[in-house]
């Protein structure tokens, strides 16, 4: 971890702004209603904003580059992704887009893994953000497509890039914790974007689960967690549970209900929100170095904020451990 990069890491602030509620996720939102949702970011202190051409086929990229250019380009930190061109589908344009953004489907994502096509996402994000320049690129979901082109391609063509200065920072953003060890292991990543597999209901390694060493392996080579998908999908999210409560993108397991239930009790004993225990938990490991959380109403992000910035006790942490319903 070279010095600017320990700086860029302490830009990042323990709250980032996450794109894919602002790209339409599951549900259309005006442009007005996406502005004023990155400008309440803004105004909670939040200084990292991360996005994707995946989310909304760029909507994301754009509405969050139309706020930003009007603020200062040196104090805030922007992430996008690489791996997914975008290219023009007319034959599609009258449909929807099949992968859960509520957009017309007028471009297609084409998975490039190669230095070429790392080069040409750049390009074309920096297009729609109306930016000079991104701070952090992301290898985006590499096990989705193909973890040998990852390796073998896109990693090396990242690392070209930030040694020729055109990034600041590389990584890898994945919700799959066995290929986020792959990854790391395979290049020199200043960060990791790790989706859902280090939340209260979830770690890299227990129960069996694929990754296992994978956040003191981080620590060990300097690599930064960016903790996203604390809430497992919404199960987390909210101080009562209810009976249809989503994990992972699908209804919640009975087994997994009743554990979200007792850490919800456990929390209530402490006088502490379910959700403000789960925003602050990935901290308990010092590899993570932010949280990031998506939200597509300006009261969801300074719900947030606010939930970051509530004392959460030590003992509630220890009763958690004791009862063996988290990690010690």
């Amino acid at each position: 971890m070279n010095e600017d990069n320990g700086q860029l890491r302490d830009q990042l602030g323990r709250l980032g702004f996450g794109g894919t509620g602002v790209g339409n996720l599951y549900r259309a939102i005006s442009d007005k209603q996406a502005a004023a949702t990155v400008e309440a970011a803004w105004d909670a202190g939040i200084r990292y904003f991360d996005t994707a051409p995946h989310y909304g086929l760029g909507l994301s990229e754009r509405r969050i580059g139309e706020v930003l250019t009007r603020k200062p380009r040196e104090d805030f930190i922007l992430s996008t992704k690489v791996g997914r061109v975008l290219v023009p589908s007319p034959a599609t344009r009258d449909s929807k887009d099949p992968e859960g953004f509520d957009v017309p489907a007028e471009l297609r994502r084409e998975w490039d893994p190669s230095e070429a096509g790392v080069r040409r996402s750049i390009e074309q994000s920096l297009e729609r953000l109306g930016l000079d320049y991104i701070d952090i690129a992301y290898l985006h979901d590499p096990d989705v497509y193909s973890m040998e082109d990852a390796v073998k391609s896109a990693l090396p063509a990242l690392e070209k890039l930030r040694a020729e200065g055109l990034v600041r920072a590389i990584g890898v953003g994945t919700n799959t914790a066995g290929a986020a060890l792959q990854c790391v292991e395979a290049a020199s990543l200043d960060l990791l974007m790790l989706a859902g597999r280090f939340t209260m209901l979830e770690q890299p390694g227990s129960d069996g689960r694929p990754g296992e060493g994978l956040l003191d392996r981080c620590q060990e080579l300097g690599t930064g967690v960016v903790s996203v998908g604390v809430y497992n999908s919404g199960i987390l999210a909210k101080p009562e549970l209810p009976s249809d409560a989503h994990y992972n993108y699908s209804q919640a397991p009975a087994e997994i209900l009743d554990r979200a239930r007792k850490l919800a009790a456990i929390c209530k004993e402490h006088g502490v929100e379910l959700p403000t225990a789960a925003i602050q938990f990935p901290f308990r490991h010092p590899a993570v170095v932010n949280v990031t959380v998506g939200a597509s109403r300006p009261a969801q992000i300074s719900e947030s904020a606010e939930r970051m910035s509530t004392e959460v006790p030590e003992k509630l942490w220890q009763d958690l451990q004791e009862r063996g319903l988290i990690p010690a």
